[in-house]
């Protein structure tokens, strides 16, 4: 290869990886989009805005689940997660207090609640008609603007006691809240 071909094809590299450059956002405008992916995400679910769900996240995302120790692959299972909590509550409203980001992602720290209008299959066989409150998070991976892993981590403990459950511990102890009945 000629001196004349090495520089014409080191300019068109330098052409190229500054384009490529131009074209990615800045870490300021990838942690201002990974607060909105974050956010829209919660407003998604408290909604049940499939749509949205759908458009937010990478097919072959991944959606874990640490309170049930399951992880949701693919769009199918991540809609059934998180569409999951209208299939027993009503009112379901959730607050995104504090979000921090970062440029490949965001954690949103939030609170729930909701009336358990339906039975929560097994676990909680009956309605009760109860309203439950609890916090949590939710981390987002963002790749290209679009969720690729995302999880949760919440108490359903606190949320199972609300509903009447009963925990009983080593030595007779009992943990159960005074629920109205």
């Amino acid at each position: 290869m000629s001196a004349r071909s090495r520089s014409v094809v080191g300019v068109l590299a330098v052409l190229v990886f500054v384009a490529f450059a131009a074209c990615a956002p800045s870490d300021e405008q990838a942690m201002s989009q990974n607060e909105l992916v974050v956010r829209s995400l919660i407003d998604a679910v408290q909604a049940a805005d499939t749509a949205t769900i759908v458009e937010l996240f990478w097919p072959e995302a991944t959606y874990d689940d640490y309170a049930s120790q399951l992880q949701h692959r693919g769009i199918e299972e991540i809609l059934g997660y998180l569409s999951s909590v209208h299939e027993w509550a009503d009112d379901v409203y959730m607050n995104v207090g504090e979000v921090h980001v970062g440029a490949t992602g965001a954690v949103a720290e939030w609170i729930f609640a909701g009336v358990q209008a339906r039975p929560m299959g097994e676990m909680v066989p009956i309605a009760t008609g109860l309203e439950v409150v609890t916090n949590g998070v939710t981390i987002v991976e963002v790749d290209g603007g679009r969720i690729r892993r995302a999880a949760d981590y919440m108490d359903t403990a606190g949320m199972l006691l609300q509903l009447g459950a009963r925990v009983e511990l080593p030595g007779d102890g009992v943990m159960e809240l005074d629920v109205p009945r």
